[in-house]
């Protein structure tokens, strides 16, 4: 299953998206999702620029501590992609996701099981 979560909607600060993240992430796994899809944008007004690199710089840390398997940015979510494959293995109602195959700067990926 893949959990959605927009950063982007809410103009949230980067602490402020960064500690739901961490609670969407700590509910999903309850929930046994395979992967969180987080829509951040890309900085073309600035606000997503901030939120992404901190997501990305925080996402590093938590695949570090064991807290997640891995992570990607969303120019690497298409079917030819290893780290996609891997995901759509667990799961393959992903491959029906609207971003697949997009090359969404806007979005990263995190992987939460084996």
């Amino acid at each position: 299953m893949l959990k959605f979560i927009n950063l982007k909607e809410g103009n949230y600060s980067v602490e402020y998206a960064l500690a739901i993240t961490e609670i969407e992430i700590e509910s999903a796994k309850r929930e046994g999702c395979s992967c969180i899809k987080i829509l951040h944008g890309y900085g073309s007004h600035g606000r997503g620029g901030v939120i992404a690199v901190a997501l990305r710089k925080q996402l590093n840390h938590w695949k570090r501590m064991g807290f997640i398997t891995d992570f990607f940015g969303g120019d690497k979510w298409n079917i030819f992609d290893k780290d996609t494959q891997r995901i759509l293995l667990l799961d393959k109602t992903i491959y029906n996701d609207e971003d697949m195959n997009k090359s969404n700067p806007g979005i990263t990926i995190v992987q939460l099981i084996k």
